[in-house]
């Protein structure tokens, strides 16, 4: 399976070149399907959100299909989803996206689609692939709360734990020194990204690509 988890989406050639080493296709052959779910939730200003379909829209691919699986039946969004030669999950609230990946079932069908399709996450969309969501709750480095409802599992794709946003303004508390206090309370290392930075993960082994700062504990 091929991953790229990224913090800001494709954002400078470094993770571009990366991309297109995971598809192995050109721009104008590669159809993606963007999922926005994860951003349903929140509450304020979206231009985060248009700026991540606009770094992808300035790569000039074939098409940009946009595919809420909370907003339609499972028998329009799988074929849609089918159709992509990438699945791009945005940055948003991790624990909705998590929820609705289980009850739309996607959660189960993802193991078959990625045998021959690439895995994009930004921000939530990259922490949902790890085991458990522990470093996207409230309490840790994040502003999201957990409610009752949700679940702190991951997709289980990694042992690994997935810290996007390192050093951002907007997240105070994901800097080395705290990470390296809450490492002690985790069995499974961090990779915590900055903005500027790409997880690239092909057949079991990860590569990290960055124009940026980033830190392994």
């Amino acid at each position: 399976m091929k991953f790229l988890l990224t913090s800001a989406g494709i954002v400078n050639k470094s993770i571009e070149k990366a991309f297109f080493e995971l598809v192995d296709k050109k721009a104008q052959d590669i159809t993606l399907a963007f999922i926005p779910t994860a951003a349903n939730v929140e509450e304020g200003d979206k231009s985060w959100l248009i700026t991540d379909l606009y770094n992808l829209k300035n790569r000039n691919f074939k098409c940009i299909d946009v595919v809420d699986i909370s907003a339609l039946e499972q028998k329009i969004w799988k074929p849609r989803l089918e159709l992509a030669d990438v699945l791009v999950f945005s940055g948003g609230n991790t624990f909705h996206l998590m929820y609705w990946l289980k009850k739309s079932s996607l959660a189960h069908m993802l193991l078959d689609l990625l045998k021959t399709r690439v895995y994009v996450g930004i921000s939530a969309g990259s922490m949902v692939t790890t085991k458990n969501l522990v470093l996207s709750q409230s309490k840790q480095l994040y502003y999201e709360n957990l409610p009752k409802n949700y679940s702190n599992e991951g997709l289980g794709f990694f042992n690994f734990h997935f810290r996007p946003h390192l050093n951002s303004p907007d997240f105070p508390n994901v800097r080395h020194e705290f990470l390296k206090k809450i490492a002690k309370e985790l069995k499974d290392p961090i990779y915590a990204l900055d903005d500027q930075s790409a997880l690239k993960i092909q057949d079991e082994k990860i590569e990290v690509i960055s124009e940026g700062e980033y830190i392994i504990i």
